[in-house]
């Protein structure tokens, strides 16, 4: 599934050739998880004025309006100046003066929703309740440990959740807590200020790194102009069960929280 790494390295990987590219028609095929809002047709001849992110949700400014981009769990953006016809997965193709920018996504789970604006509906109910941006420098380490006081579910779970910082997927959350030094089992509000900094800073590691590799590619995930991501070649606890931890060579242990992989070193991350 697309975290924050992917759709920020996704954005970084066309958003300035987009730029200022005019629209010219817009095809949509099946549904996706949520409807267009509008018909694709009245969306020609608006003028792309950028593109930025809010938690996993692209955000596209037009003169008029914007629209919300997800890549839900399977999909990936592509743009090029020209592209072969639209296969059985591909569900929006964007004709632009610029090129063509196109929703390939098997599962159906992505989105493309037209808003007037971020205060309005569709978009005011999807970005309500996310939290904080962890790679801005909005991300205060006092207001993190805060919201993890108030949080009595385990420390794992808590950063899953997106409501005190979005993007902290499953791997980069097992790699946070192992650069942290927390066992992902910890009760979230019996992180000291302390240990919630240390987490606070392994976040913004771990996750800006991510993005520097060009995020992670365990299946198919790649940009939009089709790399790959080479984070994966990087990771410390996920995906080792078993194998020597890369410090104390202790061998990594497997859990299941809420339905989901969780790798931990028994040493390193004793509490």
């Amino acid at each position: 599934m697309p975290e924050l790494p992917e759709v920020e390295v996704t954005r970084r990987s066309f958003a300035d050739r987009i730029q200022g590219a005019r629209i010219e028609r817009v095809r949509m095929g099946k549904p996706l998880r949520w409807p267009l809002g509008v018909s694709p047709e009245t969306l020609a001849g608006h003028l792309i004025r950028g593109v930025r992110r809010r938690g996993k949700y692209l955000l596209m400014d037009l003169d008029e309006g914007l629209l919300l981009l997800h890549l839900g769990m399977s999909g990936r953006l592509q743009f090029a100046a020209d592209l072969p016809p639209p296969g059985t997965h591909d569900h929006m193709d964007m004709q632009t003066d610029h090129g063509v920018l196109r929703l390939h996504d098997p599962r159906r789970f992505g989105a493309v929703v037209w808003a007037a604006d971020e205060a309005r509906e569709p978009a005011r109910k999807l970005l309500a309740g996310l939290g904080a941006e962890p790679l801005d420098e909005g991300f205060d380490p006092a207001a993190f440990h805060a919201a993890l006081k108030r949080r009595r579910a385990p420390i794992k779970q808590v950063l899953l959740a997106g409501d005190v910082v979005v993007g902290v997927g499953n791997i980069y959350a097992s790699e946070a807590l192992f650069m942290a030094g927390i066992r992902p089992t910890v009760r979230a509000d019996r992180l000291s200020r302390a240990r919630s900094d240390r987490l606070h800073a392994a976040v913004q590691a771990v996750l800006g790194r991510a993005v520097e590799r060009g995020g992670t590619t365990l299946r198919d995930f790649a940009n939009a102009m089709g790399e790959t991501g080479h984070f994966q070649l990087d990771v410390a606890v996920y995906g080792r069960a078993g194998q020597p931890c890369v410090v104390c060579a202790t061998p990594i242990r497997l859990l299941r929280q809420g339905q989901r992989s969780s790798f931990y070193c028994p040493v390193c991350q004793r509490v």
